[in-house]
């Protein structure tokens, strides 16, 4: 899905997939410019050894400065992994496609952040969201159901709670296939707003130019480390 996604925004860009539930990680952080987590049908509070592994991996890439980008669960495990909180929802499952307020001023600050919109949708999926956010974090849109659907942890660290990878098909394959856990209401809605349009390239472009930009700001960072 995100190789299709990041195709049409920028085809010269090559994804490396590891996959973590194996405990498959790069052999060294510089293999990549940069890092994005997918979504999962687990918790990051969930007790799994590959959970774990995979939390102390987060925290390795903050304190390293690589650019990290979040999807879903990788959004809640930024929060998890660097001492916020993630929780089961009190407003329920989110699903089909939900909208946020771009929250101007902090969008102003950012030069990746381009053609700001007043409000962004997103394809979504989740049931659990961050309840509490890390210490130097920043919110950059969020909701009355959702207040923590895009931010800012540290300066290379941006978590997005909606997935612009998914397509409406396969989101509604995916409702259909959990309908017996979820309450028909919640179907009806979903379903109904799957034609609705989102905003997934847009931000796709802005994951790309937010790897860019801070992938820059630290090889040149580093560069002046070793130069004094």
């Amino acid at each position: 899905m995100f190789s299709k996604l990041f195709a049409q925004v920028d085809p010269t860009i090559t994804l490396v997939f590891y996959r973590v539930t194996d405990e498959q990680y790069p052999s060294q952080l510089t293999e990549c410019d940069g890092y994005l987590t997918s979504g999962s049908r687990f918790s990051v509070y969930d007790d799994q050894r590959w959970i774990r592994v995979f939390q102390g991996f987060i925290q390795q890439l903050y304190s390293q400065r690589c650019p990290l980008v979040g999807i879903c669960f990788g959004h809640q495990m930024i929060a998890w992994a660097l001492g916020g909180n993630v929780t089961p929802a009190s407003t329920g499952w989110g699903l089909g496609v939900q909208h946020a307020e771009l929250y101007q001023a902090a969008a102003l600050e950012h030069s990746w952040l381009t053609n700001p919109r007043r409000q962004i949708a997103l394809l979504s999926s989740h049931q659990d969201q961050i309840s509490q956010l890390p210490s130097d974090s920043q919110v950059l849109a969020g909701s009355t159901f959702c207040p923590y659907a895009m931010c800012l942890t540290g300066k290379h660290f941006l978590g997005i709670q909606g997935h612009p990878e998914f397509t409406p098909a396969y989101l509604e394959d995916l409702i259909r296939l959990r309908a017996p856990q979820l309450p028909e209401p919640t179907i009806r809605t979903a379903l109904r707003s799957l034609s609705s349009p989102t905003q997934h390239l847009l931000i796709t472009r802005w994951i790309i130019q937010f790897i860019k930009h801070y992938r820059f700001q630290v090889h040149r960072t580093d560069d002046h480390h070793q130069r004094t």
